[in-house]
């Protein structure tokens, strides 16, 4: 028989991505008054993997990471995606958004995000959202899976993600 035990806290990551840059200068405190302080915010990477955004956002688009000072309860990442839709409806304009929000958490074993979209690889985790583990982190470095997004398993991404987690390591000290 297992025994359930209480889950070890998370690191939260949210990525961030638009087509005008200086959207995230009044965004960050937004997100810091509902998160907590930064830790770790990434240059800007291009946001060029897909085109099914253009429609809705324009072109070109931009990503930015951060991952903030805080641990946060795993099972709290339903309402932390509520949370974010709901800034995307602030900043949109007409019903188009101006940046998208995608959370998640960082574990010594994998990076999970939260999505809206159900799928056969993701588990409902409540609030009408999902959550599908999109990198898994063995012998040393993050893995993809067949259903990781292209962004998500570039070096760029997962060098950042290196950086989080070795702060998230210092964390649990």
């Amino acid at each position: 028989m297992s025994i359930p035990k209480k889950p070890d806290a998370a690191k939260l990551v949210i990525s961030v991505f638009m087509n005008d840059k200086e959207l995230f200068d009044e965004l960050l405190p937004v997100l810091e008054k509902a998160f907590g302080p930064t830790e770790n915010i990434s240059g800007w990477f291009d946001f060029d993997y897909t085109d099914y955004y253009e429609g809705e956002m324009g072109t070109p688009l931009f990503r930015r990471m951060l991952s903030f000072g805080s641990l946060i309860a795993q099972d709290d990442l339903a309402r932390i995606k509520e949370t974010t839709n709901a800034m995307e409806k602030t900043w949109a304009v007409n019903g188009r958004r101006n940046l998208n929000l995608d959370p998640g958490y960082l574990l010594l074993s994998r990076f999970v995000l939260a999505t809206g979209k159900d799928f056969s690889h993701r588990i409902y985790i409540g609030r009408g959202i999902y959550a599908e583990v999109t990198l898994m982190f063995k012998k040393g470095k993050f893995h993809s899976l067949a259903w990781t997004y292209p962004d998500y398993a570039s070096t760029e991404m997962t060098d950042f993600l290196m950086d989080v987690r070795r702060q998230y390591v210092t964390d649990l000290k």
